[in-house]
């Protein structure tokens, strides 16, 4: 389930994910993107990931499919989780032209919002 939250920066769509992902949550995702931002402007995103089960492949593809067509928009992600895994994943995400990617646990959200004001 996804679920939108207050956000601390205009730039920056913040949400949580809990459970299963469904194709809808991420049509919905890329909804509250294009209302938000316009095709050329730069944005963060902000999520809090807590219990989740592991996607299947459909919808790793929908994601993907979302994430190419706004690629070189996004500026900064931040994962807020205490799965280890999501921090190695965060990690390789910064590999990626033009994003910078960081894991923070639960316990730094505050400094989570730091980082992607800053």
């Amino acid at each position: 389930m996804l679920t939108f939250i207050p956000s601390q920066d205009s730039q920056t769509i913040a949400f949580k994910i809990e459970g299963t992902i469904t194709k809808g949550n991420l049509e919905e995702l890329e909804r509250e993107i294009s209302e938000r931002f316009s095709k050329d402007q730069s944005f963060n995103a902000y999520a809090v990931i807590g219990q989740v089960k592991v996607p299947t492949i459909n919808a790793l593809i929908e994601e993907a499919k979302i994430d190419m067509k706004r690629w070189s928009q996004y500026n900064k992600l931040a994962v807020v989780s205490e799965k280890n895994w999501l921090g190695t994943i965060t990690d390789l995400g910064d590999l990626l032209p033009g994003i910078e990617a960081k894991h923070f646990k639960a316990n730094e959200a505050e400094q989570a919002w730091n980082w992607i004001k800053g």
